[in-house]
């Protein structure tokens, strides 16, 4: 009798690069502070999923595929939150780049944005796990929760600049492609089914993300000299050395940083901006 007003079609990938385009203008010309706060939120939502995978990983007794499999699938809370929620992610927004090869923003407020919500999500998951530290969370399971911490944030420092650098690379090309599935959704039910395959797989897989490291890390390093936690992970503060802030910035931060935005920016934004706009008429 009428036209649909609704469709449960999915976007077509033409669609969704344009769809990427203008959601990219939006994201680069929020005001200053609006574009903080929503990155703060980001910061903290992702944390949120490293902490509820943190108690996955925790004595499960499933073996390490298994394991890796779980804590993957709950960490994809933290991209659900931010995608359905709203709200700045560092990584995910490497794909404004879209918008900007199409010259629809210029240098200056690419840069602007990820500068803003990289800083806004360090604090987001800086602040999120001094609240988990003060909840004393990680006391649960009989100090097993807070060990499970500390040998996880132990694990990030130990790669070569090189190996954290293509682990950031993979790691952002998966949660990108989770980002870009999502602009193919009409429905919220759309974008948690897009998200969670993506995101378990790079957790499953070890990949290194920036911002989750922005918690898993200062997490393991309030613990680091915690009697408990330190008899219960099996160490001593000697096998420890490498993990300080120092640590987390030169052997971790940079290099996975880096590789994210190759990853996000090159491997997937880059890609499909050539196969479905670099041709396309601009309005």
């Amino acid at each position: 009798m009428t036209e649909h007003l609704f469709s449960m079609d999915a976007y077509t990938p033409p669609e969704m690069a344009r769809r990427v385009e203008t959601a990219g203008v939006a994201k680069a010309n929020l005001d200053a502070a609006t574009m903080f706060a929503l990155a703060v939120l980001a910061g903290a939502f992702i944390a949120l999923g490293a902490n509820v995978a943190t108690v996955a990983f925790t004595e499960n007794g499933l073996g390490y595929g298994v394991s890796r499999l779980l804590g993957g699938f709950v960490f994809s809370l933290g991209l659900i939150l931010v995608i359905v929620g709203g709200a700045e992610l560092f990584t995910g927004n490497n794909l404004i780049v879209m918008a900007w090869a199409s010259g629809l923003v210029p240098t200056s407020r690419l840069l602007r944005n990820w500068a803003i919500v990289y800083l806004g999500n360090f604090v987001g998951a800086l602040g999120t796990a001094a609240g988990v530290y003060l909840s004393r969370q990680w006391t649960f399971d009989a100090y097993h929760v807070g060990a499970a911490a500390l040998n996880i944030a132990h694990a990030k420092v130990q790669y070569d600049f090189l190996s954290a650098f293509a682990l950031g690379a993979l790691c952002n090309a998966l949660v990108c492609l989770a980002v870009w599935l999502c602009f193919s959704a009409r429905t919220t039910t759309d974008k948690i089914v897009a998200i969670v395959p993506p995101i378990t797989a790079f957790v499953a897989a070890g990949f290194e993300h920036s911002v989750a490291n922005m918690y898993f890390i200062p997490m393991g390093l309030l613990l680091r000299d915690h009697p408990r936690v330190l008899e219960v992970a099996g160490h001593s503060l000697e096998p420890l050395a490498e993990l300080t802030w120092r640590g987390f910035f030169v052997s971790n931060l940079l290099p996975v940083t880096i590789g994210n935005v190759l990853g996000g920016t090159i491997m997937v934004a880059a890609v499909y901006w050539f196969v479905y706009l670099r041709c396309s008429p601009k309005d």
